[in-house]
């Protein structure tokens, strides 16, 4: 009876964390930002990555309430997508689920791989800005 219930609570728990992910990145929503002078963050993630939804979890909120940790999101761009999609991946090099891209000015100048707290993922986008 305990495996049951061990095993219905994973079920739930990756479902959840599945619903929650989907690709926001395109290369023409990417390219539209950066020529509109925006920051733009860039998350991957793939399906039952624990790590991959804490992180989009604090980046979304901040996407979706404008702000992190005071930093106003209005001149920056959030974008996420499955690692496993290889078009994308090849096109900025990411080899690694819950990598954490920041642009500016055309060009990536941060880049870290597990990054999930707040302070230090606002910290990098307050480096940015």
């Amino acid at each position: 009876m305990k495996k049951f219930f061990i095993f219905i609570f994973c079920i739930f728990a990756f479902s959840v964390n599945a619903d929650e992910k989907k690709t926001t990145f395109s290369k023409e929503l990417f390219d539209k930002a950066q020529s509109e002078g925006k920051v733009v963050v860039v998350s991957s993630w793939i399906k039952y990555c624990t790590s991959c939804a804490s992180q989009m979890k604090i980046l979304n909120k901040a996407k979706n309430e404008g702000e992190l940790s005071g930093i106003n999101f209005d001149n920056i761009e959030y974008f996420s997508f499955d690692v496993t999609n290889k078009e994308i991946a090849n096109l900025l090099n990411v080899q690694y689920q819950t990598t954490l891209l920041i642009f500016k000015d055309n060009k990536e100048i941060y880049r870290s791989v597990g990054e999930t707290t707040k302070d230090l993922i606002s910290k990098a986008i307050k480096s940015s800005i």
